[in-house]
């Protein structure tokens, strides 16, 4: 793992890998989906140094795919659309991102002889538990687009290490939580509207819960895989073993920061009937088995934590807690 790529760098969880990998002494080559701006997203925080390559492009070029993949011994893959709203209204975006991109870098990783692959895939993709704690054998269920594009990705993926041999770990994060992630998700529309001191925050259906990580230990994950060549072939959960409802995790936010706070249902934050998710609560068994990895952040202390980041001026101004974000 000494040059690895990580794709969509510049976004939440991305940009929290690069910097831990970067702590571990790797060289990284980070990528920024490209804009005319020449701006790097959540990369722009982190300080320049000769182990540092940031390269803008897009996943959806085969082309480019095969060039940022050259001289590259692990590729950590997570560039991606995820908002499941959005991927009501804009589907098409999805499959040619999530899936076409995918296939662009496996077939890159095939190509230049890239040693390790892990593909980030997505609780979402199990839909509504049938049963908990959900393990890797659990039903996919496509209850979004988005959720579908993940699943299309996911065996997109798989299918190069079956067909090819190539060395795939499918990675399948719970979900994260942390400092600079989207307002689009439910924790970070709490912790800003709090903080800008709103009075009544809108929320959508605060009765599903959820397996919350906190965002070091989704990386910490990611890199225990990557170091394990157990985990070649399989797909494999990142998760807490733990499960929160919507309302207990406001509750604990409105805690943390001595807040009052009530909330409103806005109509437009509430997902079609049959497209929300319930319930979703990890089994980590697997991850454990393999690599002796186990999460170190409980949900009050990653709370804490992202709320203290979030309550930061310069962080929070960096947010329209105003406007929903899709």
């Amino acid at each position: 793992m000494k040059n690895i790529l990580i794709t969509g760098a510049d976004g939440f969880i991305g940009s929290h890998l690069t910097e831990m990998l970067l702590g571990l002494g790797y060289n990284v080559r980070a990528l920024s989906q490209y804009n005319s701006f020449n701006y790097w997203g959540w990369l722009e925080n982190i300080p320049a140094r000769d182990q540092l390559e940031i390269v803008s492009g897009d996943i959806r070029d085969p082309n480019y795919c095969r060039e940022i993949t050259k001289k590259i011994d692990t590729i950590f893959h997570l560039a991606a659309l995820i908002a499941i709203p959005y991927s009501y209204i804009a589907p098409d975006s999805y499959v040619d991102t999530n899936i076409k991109g995918t296939l662009n870098i496996c077939q890159a990783a095939k190509d230049n002889g890239v040693k390790r692959l892990i593909h980030t895939s997505t609780s979402e993709v199990y839909g509504t538990a049938q049963y908990v704690p959900i393990d890797e054998k659990h039903p996919k269920q496509p209850q979004s687009p988005y959720s579908a594009s993940k699943i299309g990705a996911d065996m997109m993926a798989m299918s190069f290490y079956n067909a090819f041999n190539l060395p795939v770990t499918v990675a399948r994060p719970f979900n994260t939580y942390g400092p600079r992630q989207s307002a689009r998700a439910i924790i970070p529309t709490i912790i800003t509207q709090i903080a800008n001191g709103i009075k009544e925050i809108k929320l959508g259906d605060l009765t599903p819960t959820r397996d919350f990580n906190y965002v070091k230990d989704t990386c910490r994950g990611f890199i225990a895989l990557a170091e394990n060549n157990e985990t070649i072939g399989k797909e494999v959960n990142i998760s807490s073993n733990f499960e929160i409802s919507m309302i207990d995790t406001l509750k604990l936010i409105k805690k943390i920061m001595n807040s009052n706070v009530n909330f409103i249902t806005d109509r437009q934050r509430i997902r079609p009937k049959k497209s929300e998710v319930l319930r979703l609560w990890g089994d980590n068994s697997l991850i454990k088995k393999l690599t002796n990895f186990s999460p170190e952040y409980s949900i009050e202390d990653g709370l804490k934590e992202t709320c203290k980041w979030f309550s930061d001026k310069e962080n929070l101004k960096k947010y329209k807690s105003n406007i929903y974000n899709i």
